[in-house]
């Protein structure tokens, strides 16, 4: 009895560590899913005082944070856009493409993901005072580029490198054209990767704040916000921004997911349905 149970904790103890440290990274998502339900005993406080649906009703407690969250929404989206298709292009050019230089492009990608964003911040400040820029909305869009493309080449990267190459020339051979295989085989397989890189883009370009900071002049977004109502009082819709937030990213990330899923299982089933018969080879 001693021997088959300790076989059966030797063969889940892994398993178990790792919900347990799920567990611990989601327990502060947990707690603002549950106090976008509560209604504070009193100002400043984060108690479980009473479950309410009127921070859900009322979403804007003001409406000046409504307008930082639709700042942030419009950076991000625009941040996410470039990024995105800047890094996907980049990582394409660095995984099929073998070119001078390319060891020395992989390292100053990383380099963005390594700077402290303290640094990163206060350099673009200096570069756009140095330039005349003005400060503000476009500037921040400019710098959360800066920092989200290296994070999408990365994702992106990882996507390639583990796609198998013969579903492409398997295309090839049935007289499928570049585009033709690019559109029906490498797009679907790669597209995971794309929206996973994407949504990690919108969201450290909308929770940013450090390089923000430096970089906004008057324009607030909203965890400038957040920051600036932390000395008076922090509303409970701020929780349900956050849990909004977090169920539209676990919609889109399982959306894509199934899609994927999807497409590779078609792939597999048919490498492509090109616009011509295949020729019989002798």
């Amino acid at each position: 009895m001693g021997s088959r149970f300790g076989r059966w904790i030797a063969d889940r103890w892994v398993m178990g560590v790792a919900l347990l440290v799920l567990g611990y990274l989601f327990l502060p998502i947990a707690v603002v899913i549950g106090l976008s339900f509560n209604r504070p005993s009193a100002r400043n406080t984060y108690d479980f005082n009473e479950f309410t649906l009127d921070n859900w009703r009322n979403p804007c407690a003001t409406s000046d944070m409504c307008d930082a969250v639709v700042r942030s929404a419009q950076i991000g989206f625009i941040a996410t856009v470039v990024s995105t298709v800047l890094g996907t292009l980049m990582a394409f050019a660095l995984v099929r493409h073998r070119f001078r230089g390319r060891a020395a492009i992989n390292m100053l990608i990383f380099l963005p993901m390594a700077t402290p964003e303290l640094v990163m911040g206060t350099s673009l400040l200096s570069l756009f005072v140095a330039a005349q820029v003005p400060l503000g909305f476009w500037t921040i869009v400019i710098a959360h580029v800066m920092f989200c493309v290296s994070f999408v080449v990365v994702t992106v990267k990882a996507r390639l490198a583990g796609m198998d190459r013969r579903l492409e020339e398997a295309a090839m051979d049935l007289y499928a054209s570049e585009w033709q295989t690019f559109r029906r085989i490498t797009l679907p397989l790669v597209l995971p990767g794309i929206v996973a890189a994407a949504l990690l883009a919108f969201s450290l370009s909308f929770d940013d704040f450090i390089i923000t900071n430096f970089n906004s002049a008057t324009t607030v977004t909203f965890p400038m916000w957040v920051w600036g109502a932390a000395g008076r009082s922090i509303p409970p819709q701020v929780n349900v921004i956050g849990t909004a937030m977090f169920a539209i990213a676990l919609l889109l990330v399982g959306a894509s997911s199934l899609r994927g899923r999807r497409a590779r299982r078609a792939a597999l089933a048919v490498p492509v349905a090109a616009g011509r018969p295949a020729k019989r080879r002798s």
